[in-house]
């Protein structure tokens, strides 16, 4: 087969393939609507509003949350509920409304406020366990 041959083979192969969705087109995927292989743990809470003058109704809580391989915590907004995260084991893979994410390792922290809504995957081989302290409207 001449080149000329080849380069028109692998172009029609390359739109067939974006066509019936193997492609880049498909790679954004739809986010989780239901928890899949999660498990939340409530550690403590306390109640702001006696103790911060502006906080009545909040609480700050502090969470365990286990994602287990192949698992997802459903997409989710951090509008009215800001937080920060400590991994203690696995990889987060981490999804963006509107496209893009970040993969967090063990050791990582990060905070998430009012402008984040994502959701998140554990494509480990390992529990994924992290650490979530929030404000919220119990």
């Amino acid at each position: 087969m001449n080149a000329k041959r080849l380069v028109i083979l692998v172009a029609l192969l390359a739109g067939w393939c974006l066509l019936v969705g193997l492609g880049p087109v498909s790679a954004q995927q739809a986010p989780p609507t239901e928890h899949k292989g999660v498990k939340v743990e409530v550690l403590t809470t306390i109640d702001l509003g006696p103790e911060i003058e502006g906080m009545q109704g909040r609480q700050l809580r502090l969470r365990r949350v286990t994602v287990e391989p192949g698992g997802a915590f459903a997409v989710h907004s951090h509008k009215d509920l800001p937080a920060v995260v400590h991994i203690l084991q696995g990889i987060f893979t981490e999804h963006r409304e509107g496209g893009g994410g970040k993969e967090y390792k063990e050791g990582d922290s990060w905070s998430e406020g009012k402008q984040t809504t994502h959701w998140v995957e554990n494509k480990g081989t390992k529990p994924l366990v992290v650490i979530v302290a929030d404000i919220f409207k119990p």
